[in-house]
């Protein structure tokens, strides 16, 4: 059976379909990490919601990243005695994007992620810790937080045992298919179809759409992204461009389409992140012609588009025993390692059988990973690597979508002339980003950063909203 189309009603005769009783002031779309941050900074403020959330448990994007999140001037930094400033996040999220991101986006993030992650640790027992090992490509400061499990099922799990905790509503198997808008685009109310197919709608104050992006979208894909069409989708079946459907129906702008989080390494045909940080610590990336073809260290994210690009749509991972040894501090390459994900290669003979190239050629790339700057890519190494070899076979992968509903600061989501929507926010991949309007402005984190920051925002807004325009 298809999925039902996201669409607008009139609120007019949303009063033939539900009790005036059945209310709530905020309904979160989504039970993400932006919808469970905006629920659980609700509830600190005092604000009532309901979180819908169409899978049997919530996961969606953020379960299947790596759950790593930048911030700067937290807690977490402080003590282990790391140096950040919100103006020094600010400009390396802008010299990611090439100057193209949002500036009012930029601020507003690198200033309230911070005091996002302070409150889940201190009000929620989120245990973050700061990965002080490796800096991912673009990060001037050591500012990425990860929960002790270091995944973003275990980011996810930690989120839910929050919620839960703080009695926060969170309705699963609930999609939502319906916004009801009266004739100024003032939301009355959603509706949401359950298991068994029917359709339940609850009343409610304001709408915070925290539902992702359209990756999931096939044709929306192949209209935006189109050198993405033919990729391996990494991200999750929910990212169904709903939020940018019910926008457009209510005369919203739209903003960074054609930007979105790819990944340059992603296992085949296991079909499992490998962490880039391999690759930041002296890694490289073989096409089946035996070369490096780019400079690996100017992101993962470009690197997807890289990759597609050589023949066969692969390359492969090439490490050694010291960086096996360093990346196994990650369970999500444990994971994949012990899907036999990981090759081994005693020499670059072995090597070169395995990636089915020419020794002589492989022979030469090998040779030019040593300390300095490889002409070729431009790329500086630390050191050689050193035999016995280890190779993964990786393609690039599409994770997430960073375009969609255009917001202002406070996550309040915009129409055509610029004015907001009455009482819609969006957040995370539902809105427009902070990577600018093209693959190589992501930087790292940034998906995650627009989630909590943007979550975070968007309850503080919702909460303004309310006092100031009570049902």
């Amino acid at each position: 059976m298809d999925a039902p189309l996201p669409q607008v009603r009139p609120a007019a005769e949303l009063s033939a379909h539900v009790h005036a009783d059945d209310h709530t002031p905020v309904v979160i779309v989504g039970a993400g990490a932006c919808g469970l941050t905006a629920a659980l900074a609700l509830h600190r403020l005092g604000v009532a919601c309901v979180v819908l959330e169409r899978d049997a448990f919530a996961a969606g994007s953020t379960a299947l990243s790596s759950g790593f999140i930048p911030a700067p001037c937290t807690q977490a930094q402080e003590a282990q005695g790391i140096q950040d400033s919100v103006a020094a996040f600010a400009a390396d999220i802008q010299a990611k994007a090439h100057g193209q991101a949002a500036p009012h986006l930029v601020q507003a993030y690198a200033q309230h992620i911070g005091p996002a992650m302070d409150a889940l640790a201190t009000h929620h027992g989120l245990p973050w810790q700061v990965l002080d090992n490796f800096l991912y490509p673009g990060h001037s400061a050591h500012r990425m937080h990860a929960v002790p499990e270091k995944t973003g099922a275990g980011l996810m799990s930690r989120l839910q045992a929050a919620a839960d905790a703080a009695g926060v509503v969170v309705l699963t198997q609930a999609q939502v298919t319906e916004l009801w808008a009266d004739g100024v685009q003032r939301l009355h109310g959603v509706g949401f179809v359950r298991p068994d197919g029917q359709t339940e709608r609850i009343r409610c104050d304001l709408v915070l759409l925290a539902c992702n992006g359209f990756g999931g979208a096939t044709a929306m894909v192949q209209d935006l992204l189109p050198e993405m069409a033919e990729a391996t989708y990494a991200g999750h079946v929910g990212n169904d461009g709903s939020a940018i459907a019910w926008g457009q129906q209510l005369g919203a702008r739209l903003a960074d389409l054609g930007a979105y989080q790819g990944h340059g390494s992603w296992a085949v045909p296991q079909g499992a992140l490998i962490s880039w940080a391999l690759i930041m610590e002296g890694g490289v990336q073989i096409n089946a012609q035996g070369q490096r073809f780019h400079d690996e260290t100017q992101g993962y994210s470009e690197a997807a588009v890289q990759v597609l690009a050589q023949p066969g749509r692969v390359a492969w991972n090439v490490f050694d025993g010291a960086l096996l040894n360093f990346v196994q501090e990650f369970p999500d390459f444990v994971a994949a390692q012990n899907a036999g994900a990981v090759q081994h290669s005693a020499d670059a003979a072995e090597l070169a059988q395995l990636i089915g190239c020419p020794l002589e050629v492989l022979q030469a790339t090998l040779n030019a990973v040593k300390p300095g700057t490889d002409t070729a890519t431009g790329r500086t190494f630390k050191r050689a690597l050193q035999a016995p070899f280890h190779a993964v076979k990786v393609t690039g992968a599409l994770f997430h979508t960073q375009g969609g509903l255009d917001i202002d600061a406070q996550a309040r989501v915009l129409r055509g002339d610029g004015t907001p929507l009455p009482n819609l926010l969006a957040a995370g991949g539902a809105a427009r980003g902070v990577s600018g309007q093209a693959v190589w402005g992501y930087l790292s984190g940034n998906g995650l950063l627009s989630a909590v920051a943007g979550g975070h925002i968007a309850a503080h807004t919702a909460q303004q909203l309310l006092k100031d325009s009570p049902p």
